[in-house]
């Protein structure tokens, strides 16, 4: 298994960019597949973006699609959040998650989580 820590968050004003960063402490990321998820506050964690382990494959949500993208950098293993043109309705607390074989848009995909980052967009 792989332990996870996000990092990157903060505030952002509403229309600007901001870039989470996903690492792991074994340094063995570069195996995994990565799924990006948030919890707005008072709402259930929503699915983000996604990317196979060796970014063969990525996809997002419609909320996001043509403003967020998933990258990663396995050299140093590590995976990216790339967020643009940010909005209000983005601010909530941001996951990554990894599973060796797992894949999808549902948190079950995906076996090891991080404890994520607040991420929150101002007017």
């Amino acid at each position: 298994q792989v332990q996870l820590v996000e990092s990157g968050g903060g505030l952002v004003q509403a229309g600007g960019s901001l870039l989470l960063s996903c690492a792991d402490s074994a340094r063995t990321l570069r195996n995994y597949n990565v799924g990006w998820f948030r919890q707005p506050p008072g709402k259930d964690r929503e699915f983000v973006a996604a990317i196979n382990w060796n970014a063969r494959s990525t996809f997002s949500a419609d909320s996001v699609k043509g403003r967020f993208t998933a990258s990663r950098d396995n050299d140093k293993n590590t995976v990216y959040l790339q967020m643009n043109n940010r909005k209000s309705e983005d601010t909530a607390i941001y996951y990554c998650a990894a599973d060796r074989t797992g894949w999808g848009d549902r948190e079950t995909n995906f076996g090891s989580w991080g404890q994520g980052t607040q991420v929150t967009v101002s007017s």
